[in-house]
């Protein structure tokens, strides 16, 4: 109980809180009853476009996640790389990324590939960055062991290094994966012609449907959360089997 208390009183307050502006305010903010009627009456039709949403999400933080991590792997390997792309990284992560969500459309189509792609480059560079931080956190005086026994880079690299970076690797998905479904769902609404629960959430906004938005805006946290709880899932076994946890 002790461990429950603290977020129950939060998400208590924040009902509270909720209610009490829906209350005076009905044009800027649906009541929890509503938004719970709109999600209950509308559960299947929710699910069905938060799968479309999922099938860019998915695919897009895998896609980013596996060139983050061979990219910085080939970095930590080479200083002159790492000056050459860094700055690229950041540069990227800080442009205006949906400015090129419609040229991404024309060029890839009305379907999945453009979400997915933009999805990809928005989940990047957290998963960059953690990557490359976690394959420079391996104990000096065990590098300097292997060095004294002749080991090659690839042994270093592959007995030492990604062995050490993994709860930096989980760190980076615990932050990615969730961010993709946002990023997704983003992606959806500045995309023209698309579908996935972005769309939804843009139309209804649109049509002041506030109760429908905010029961698409429910459906996408709780897609976000199941994500967590599975990398979370992830990073216990694999922490303990590694040795990081007791």
């Amino acid at each position: 109980m002790g461990a429950w208390a603290p977020p129950l009183v939060a998400f208590g307050a924040v009902v509270l809180v909720w209610e009490l502006v829906a209350t005076h305010e009905r044009f800027l903010l649906p009541t929890i009853g509503q938004v719970g009627s709109d999600l209950g009456g509308h559960l299947g039709t929710l699910l069905v476009y938060g799968g479309d949403t999922l099938a860019e999400a998915v695919p897009g933080v895998a896609i980013s996640y596996a060139v983050a991590v061979l990219l910085a792997v080939a970095m930590d390997q080479s200083r002159l790389l790492t000056r050459a792309v860094l700055p690229l990284a950041v540069t990227l992560n800080v442009s205006p990324l949906l400015a090129i969500a419609p040229t991404l459309t024309v060029v890839l189509g009305f379907g999945h590939a453009p979400k997915i792609v933009m999805t990809a480059i928005i989940t990047f560079f957290p998963a960059l960055i953690n990557a490359l931080a976690g394959l420079r956190s391996a104990d000096p005086r065990a590098l300097e062991v292997f060095q004294s026994l002749s080991a090659s880079r690839w042994e270093t690299l592959w007995r030492l290094q990604l062995p050490a970076s993994l709860p930096y690797l989980f760190a980076a998905a615990r932050v990615v994966v969730p961010l993709s479904v946002v990023g997704a769902a983003i992606a959806e609404m500045v995309a023209q012609g698309s579908g996935g629960l972005g769309a939804f959430i843009e139309q209804q906004s649109a049509n002041a449907q506030l109760g429908y938005a905010w029961a698409g805006i429910i459906t996408l946290a709780a897609f976000g959360l199941v994500l967590t709880a599975l990398v979370l899932v992830a990073e216990d076994k694999v922490l303990r089997w590694r040795g990081f946890k007791e």
